[in-house]
């Protein structure tokens, strides 16, 4: 049996859990990298919602090769430590409340990896990476994956953000990561360049035009400087201007920005998408590179 067919029978439920360890088998090496994503997740509700930005997710899978597995880092992952889920079944995580019900009832029951979980932590030889056997997929990832893979039939694997960690160390994680890109692993970073709940207007969340102008000025000069690959300023975003303590109050949503930024080399085309302001002070902008 070969490796699609392995997947496929996976998907439809015919192997028992004797033949899962099947699915650790190394991910071959491949001449062509995978590109590389970064995805502003906003609300919860887009997991369900069909709008433009799941529609845009959606098309965004099917321009680009269908990878052995996904791994992403999300924002609502936060941990003392850096960690990869290492589960061959990883349950979906509600980590919200307030909302509709059917929201709750999402489930996405997308393998994991055991064998892929330990070659990432084999290879993070600078930045130390343990296996959690507890997580899961929480909605900065499901929320945006089911989207993009909706038969859940693809390995899928979360990495966690240390709270103790520096920009820099984050922008290292995600080169601790960029080796899989050859294995045809897509990285995901999951979270929001500008992201401020607390200055939300909630009754302008339906305009689509509307945002406030240090959120416009912020979201232009981060795109500027991702476009310029200026990585450094990224990761020192403080000293870009006053309107960035604005934009980023908290880190937890900007990090996977980074992690994304240290996956990526010189050679990545690039191209943004959701390129829209939610609320006055969130921005949806996704960006891929390569690919």
């Amino acid at each position: 049996m070969n490796r699609k067919t392995f997947l496929r029978t996976l998907a439809m439920g015919t192997l028992g859990l004797q033949h899962l360890e099947a699915l650790a088998n190394a991910i071959p090496v491949d001449s062509k990298e995978m590109p590389v994503v970064f995805a502003g997740h906003g609300s919860p509700m887009n997991g369900i919602e069909d709008n433009p930005f799941s529609r845009t997710w959606a098309g965004l899978a099917k321009s680009m090769p269908v990878p052995e597995a996904v791994v992403v880092v999300s924002a609502h992952w936060l941990t003392r430590g850096t960690w990869v889920t290492a589960m061959e079944k990883p349950r979906t995580i509600h980590d919200f409340s307030g909302f509709p019900p059917q929201l709750s009832a999402v489930q996405y029951p997308a393998p994991g990896s055991p064998r892929l979980a330990r070659d990432i932590v084999k290879g993070a030889s600078t930045l130390p990476i343990q296996l959690d056997h507890e997580w899961g997929l929480d909605h900065g990832t499901w929320s945006v994956i089911r989207w993009m893979y909706p038969k859940a039939n693809i390995p899928v694997l979360q990495v966690s953000l240390d709270l103790k960690n520096t920009e820099q160390q984050h922008y290292e994680l995600g080169q601790a990561l960029a080796t899989l890109r050859k294995r045809r692993v897509l990285i995901i970073g999951s979270g929001n360049m500008v992201h401020n709940l607390r200055m939300v207007a909630w009754d302008r969340l339906q305009d689509p035009e509307f945002g406030f102008d240090w959120a416009h000025d912020m979201n232009t000069l981060f795109k500027d400087k991702i476009s310029k690959q200026d990585h450094k300023a990224l990761i020192n975003y403080r000293a870009l201007s006053k309107a960035a303590m604005l934009a980023i109050p908290t880190h937890d949503h900007y990090w996977p920005l980074l992690a994304t930024l240290g996956a990526t080399h010189s050679g990545d085309t690039i191209r943004f998408f959701n390129d829209k302001a939610v609320g006055g002070s969130l921005t949806m902008t996704g960006v891929v590179f390569g690919g």
